[in-house]
């Protein structure tokens, strides 16, 4: 992998990672458009290194929700009854994707992880969002008024998104918003649970991929990667939740859409192809 090639692929995954838009859905793409889809193992690789420079949209969100992080901390050691709460939320919304994870990888990455399964979860989260995607009033519960059981349903809500190209972000969102919550605490709460999520999923990855990933690329595509994902994703992450506060997840939803109807077309043209093992 080519240093601008690390460059391209840590802008998509900085700006795509807390939007709902799929993360997963443009990274691939990109990797295609760049080559990487040439051979199997190369193309395997890159699936890896999309999951580990995620490591830079986890150090955006904790430097710009610093504030939030640090009163769950004074939480956990018995000094914030309002972080406590949070950080017990947050866990529990995290269970159901560290009890499922492990269990469905194998099933995903061999019957979903490919372009055509991608569309199909474009095009399903492009018309859940216009389905809801107005609904950007206030709501009637904050982060704080969140109950364990309204975590635990987003955190199943979460679960969905193990299909590639659905959206971690979009569902959280979604499910969050459904349930009540306006839609920055919403976003808030997505971000705040993807720290969790995105961790586990990196530090897997690199445990049990990282020898195919430092073997085809080598160490500075992957630092290259995380750094640029860092700084895209930070700034991605303060527009969002001023967008959506004021225009919903609509826009969102048509952009999904437009971007599915594109790469079917690509896959039925046979213009889109990927290695068959993957």
């Amino acid at each position: 992998m080519d240093w601008w090639q690390a460059v391209i692929l840590g802008i998509v995954e900085g700006l795509t990672e807390y939007l709902p838009v799929s993360s997963t859905g443009h990274l691939i793409l990109t990797a295609w458009l760049m080559g990487l889809g040439s051979d199997a193992a190369k193309w395997e690789a890159a699936f890896s290194f999309n999951i580990v420079i995620q490591i830079g949209a986890i150090a955006a969100v904790l430097g710009l929700y610093r504030v939030r992080i640090m009163q769950m901390l004074r939480g956990i050691v018995g000094k914030d009854e309002l972080g406590k709460r949070l950080a017990i939320n947050l866990i529990v919304a995290f269970l159901p994707a560290a009890a499922l994870g492990p269990l469905l990888k194998g099933h995903i990455h061999a019957y979903l992880n490919g372009p055509w399964p991608v569309v199909g979860a474009l095009f399903v989260g492009a018309w859940l969002m216009l389905v809801c995607g107005n609904r950007n009033s206030p709501g009637k519960r904050d982060i704080h008024h969140i109950t364990w059981r309204i975590a635990l349903l987003i955190g199943f809500g979460q679960c969905v998104a193990m299909w590639p190209g659905t959206s971690r972000s979009m569902m959280t969102i979604v499910t969050a918003m459904l349930l009540g919550i306006g839609a920055k605490d919403s976003a808030e709460f997505s971000f705040l649970l993807g720290l969790i999520t995105l961790t586990a999923a990196t530090s897997y990855e690199m445990l049990t991929e990282g020898h195919t990933i430092f073997t085809q690329f080598g160490i500075m595509p992957i630092v290259i990667g995380i750094f640029t994902a860092t700084i895209c994703a930070a700034v991605a992450v303060k527009w969002f939740v001023n967008f959506l506060t004021k225009y919903g997840l609509a826009p969102f939803g048509w952009y999904r859409l437009v971007l599915a109807c594109v790469v079917g077309a690509l896959l039925l043209l046979n213009v889109f192809t990927v290695p068959a093992a993957l």
